[in-house]
């Protein structure tokens, strides 16, 4: 057995901790769905699992479309691309590279823009400071599940007729002044990766009441294909495959059950890390529903006495894999590194970390992630 680095004893945990381990659902179920798809002969192209599971996440969305894809970020290009969007695009710069990529990969340019130095979210404020002439759209990012300022980031896109779009990859069944995330600004994007708590093992899609963009984006995922022997839009392959949809239904079915499992892990954390100097766990908004799949540790090193990658280190030797979300912030990326300096992100990118939890997880490893964080701080005192 592996020993824990300079301990001599055993790591705390002999199997890794990871963030991000797969939900997995009714087994018999996601089986049955398999082989109906396989008896129909039907794998992909728009097949009966994929629309069923569309008008659920519609339904759940509280929007009139929902286009299913291969994978979330294909879900951002098409939108961005079926919005007609073109030049400059604001995005956050503490997000996944993805939130980034999917702007510059169809030709667009990234503009980055701080955030809130106490939630993470695209700033408003900075963000009407970097629209120019050749500024057509903001892609704002709902981070870790929190929805980001909705309405001044609407009121701004208003104001200098700019498109909105929202990167919702953290944020599926989540609420926002008490209506489902998915319904605002032009068109919102979930992630159904096989590491977010509904998972289509790889999966995305686009929600919005634009029927419009809808239509164009379900043309494009498709070749542009309008109908036999027509293509209307230069298009690309981002269907998602009826197997893909057997696992989000799968997934869909046992939602409550992930939800539950994840709000049992944070308050397991809350208590752990309680009063623990210089950790915060960062809070969820009160009254609204979330997925709870994402807990997210802030450590200040000048009051606990251990920066971030030091307890990254230590969490490490005992095989937890804890994540550092995001590092670094986008703009310090190769592609995009320049001048720029934005201090906000910059500052979170280097305290924050994703603890792992999930249904992979349970109590009693929760309580031992919390033992060794608190035997990791020099401001606790020794239990």
């Amino acid at each position: 057995m592996t020993r824990s680095a300079g301990t001599g004893r055993p790591p705390a945990f002999a199997t890794p901790l990871r963030v991000g381990t797969p939900n997995i659902g009714d087994r018999e179920r996601f089986l049955a769905r398999l082989n109906g798809a396989l008896d129909r002969g039907w794998l992909s192209n728009g097949g009966p699992l994929t629309a069923e599971f569309e008008q659920r996440i519609a339904e759940q969305s509280g929007t009139r479309h929902a286009v299913a894809t291969c994978n979330a970020t294909a879900a951002l290009q098409l939108a961005l691309r079926a919005a007609g969007l073109t030049g400059e695009v604001i995005v956050p710069a503490l997000t996944f590279a993805a939130t980034a990529h999917a702007v510059s990969w169809i030709g667009l340019t990234p503009v980055f823009c701080d955030v809130d130095p106490r939630t993470g979210q695209l700033d408003p404020a900075h963000a009407e400071t970097l629209i120019g002439p050749g500024t057509s759209g903001i892609l704002a990012v709902h981070l870790w599940g929190r929805a980001a300022p909705v309405e001044r980031l609407e009121k701004l896109a208003a104001a200098h007729g700019l498109a909105l779009f929202f990167d919702a990859a953290h944020a599926y069944a989540c609420t926002h002044a008490g209506e489902p995330v998915g319904r605002a600004g032009n068109g919102e994007v979930f992630s159904f990766h096989s590491t977010k708590f509904v998972n289509a093992f790889e999966g995305g899609a686009l929600v919005t009441d634009d029927d419009a963009l809808a239509e164009r984006a379900v043309r494009m995922r498709n070749f542009g294909i309008a109908g036999e022997d027509v293509v209307e839009h230069i298009g690309i392959n981002a269907k998602m495959s009826e197997a893909a949809a057997a696992m989000g239904l799968t997934s869909l079915d046992s939602l409550d059950r992930f939800v539950a499992r994840n709000l049992a892990n944070l308050r397991c954390y809350e208590r752990g890390l309680a009063r623990v100097p210089g950790l915060r766990l960062l809070p969820f908004p009160e009254g609204e529903r979330n997925n709870y799949q994402y807990v997210i540790l802030e450590v200040d090193e000048t009051v606990a006495g251990i920066d971030r990658d030091e307890l990254l280190a230590v969490l490490k030797r005992d095989n937890v894999l804890a994540r550092k979300y995001f590092h670094p912030a986008c703009h310090w990326m190769t592609p995009y590194r320049g001048p720029v300096r934005l201090p906000h992100a910059e500052a979170l990118s280097a305290r924050v970390l994703a603890l792992p939890t999930g249904t992979q997880v349970g109590e009693a490893g929760i309580r031992e992630v919390c033992r060794i964080i608190r035997a990791a701080v020099p401001a606790w005192p020794a239990e």
